[in-house]
């Protein structure tokens, strides 16, 4: 694995990808195919330092701000859709992997390029044995598990005293874990979320993470519970991963439809140019301000969660909800906007090889995610804001 240079500021981390952005579009339609990033995509982000933003200082990791993040995720996923979805979990799970125990974390982090993948739908079942446990069990949407060191696999654990069955994330190397060949999808066809298999995988203790606990706030990394970083709710910083993973694909649609328009006439009219008919005007505008409506949406919680990792103050449900609600809300406001552009680009963009169209899809797929889904995350919002409880603890 190449070694990264650590960047001078925050400015320099997302300037590194941006002149990435040209391998990764080359790589696109590849990646898409192969439905896997391309290895050549996979070292020049690893060299860049992207997969450091999560992981702790001690080891090399730059614990990048969450404004940082979205920038720079949002710029890989301008590119490649696939590639940007799998860049953002693999974030998110080295954030994860930083709760683990010190233990774990000296063990994942050896190598400060690590790149770590992870599930949350609890398939697998954990059997504890002396000093650890025995995972058994399928796990879907597994993102990034090919070109990852280590996966985190959420997994039941029964006691079998009639106690509700704990849920943990067991951090497993993925030389222990089969790989199937299920992922065939239309959308974020290439991020590669294959399903993961263990088969009587021996995980010590010091690798499990109790999640019921750490959706409350209280994990057992002894070296970075009182640092503010590690204090943001990583289901919060999930919103935050995936609302770049909206916002690349959208602007990457209006700046490429903003091309298009003055290279094309519209078929069957007496419209030469495009540009120049009032119909595309008013797409056009329509696009563009729903994207700046999602950025805007975005600018504010993401402030708001780098404004509590500085202050230490805690978040209400009702800021935890709108949170989770705005997130989805992004998603939606960038999949209509493309979903404009799409429609306005003729049936020549059709073809795979155009951008738009797999910007439409990845944008389709982004917004069936279960945490994501708008219409999922608009009621949990209304919930609260009637005075009832969330109904959910994923906040």
């Amino acid at each position: 694995m190449a070694g990264s240079s650590a960047p001078n500021s925050d400015a320099e981390l997302v300037e590194r990808v941006r002149k990435l952005q040209p391998l990764i579009r080359s790589h696109a339609l590849r990646t898409e195919q192969e439905r896997r990033v391309t290895g050549e995509v996979v070292e020049a982000l690893t060299e860049a330092g992207v997969h450091r933003m999560n992981i702790p200082r001690r080891y090399g990791g730059y614990q990048s701000p969450a404004r940082t993040q979205v920038d720079v995720l949002s710029e890989v996923s301008a590119a490649c859709g696939s590639t940007g979805f799998t860049t953002l979990i693999q974030a998110g799970c080295a954030f994860i992997a930083a709760l683990f125990p010190d233990e774990a974390q000296d063990e994942i982090f050896a190598d400060p390029d690590v790149r770590v993948s992870g599930t949350l739908i609890p398939k697998a079942k954990a059997r504890a044995v002396d000093g650890g446990y025995v995972v058994d069990g399928t796990s879907p949407f597994a993102t990034g598990c090919q070109d990852s060191d280590w996966h985190l696999l959420t997994t039941v654990a029964d006691s079998g005293d009639g106690r509700t069955p704990d849920l943990l994330w067991t951090a497993i190397p993925m030389t222990d874990l089969d790989v199937l060949d299920d992922w065939h999808v239309s959308g974020l066809a290439g991020s590669g979320s294959s399903s993961v298999v263990a088969r009587g995988v021996h995980v010590p203790a010091h690798r499990a993470l109790p999640l019921g606990p750490l959706l409350g706030g209280s994990f057992p990394s002894r070296l970075n519970s009182a640092d503010p970083f590690y204090g943001m709710p990583v289901l919060l910083l999930f919103c935050v991963w995936t609302a770049a993973g909206a916002l690349g694909p959208a602007r990457a649609a209006l700046a490429e439809f903003g091309e298009h328009i003055h290279q094309r006439g519209i078929t069957y009219t007496f419209y030469e140019h495009q540009h120049e008919a009032p119909l595309t005007h008013l797409q056009f505008a329509e696009a563009a301000l729903k994207i700046s409506c999602a950025e805007l949406l975005t600018d504010e919680f993401v402030a708001l969660i780098d404004a509590r990792a500085a202050d230490g103050n805690h978040y209400t449900t009702e800021e935890r909800a709108r949170i989770r609600a705005r997130s989805g809300y992004v998603a939606r406001l960038c999949k209509e906007a493309v979903d404009l552009i799409g429609s306005a680009s003729g049936a020549s963009s059709l073809r795979l090889e155009v951008p738009v169209q797999r910007a439409v899809r990845d944008l389709n797929a982004l917004n069936l995610h279960s945490f994501v889904n708008p219409a999922a995350n608009l009621e949990l919002y209304g919930r609260v804001l009637s005075g009832l409880d969330a109904g959910t603890p994923f906040l």
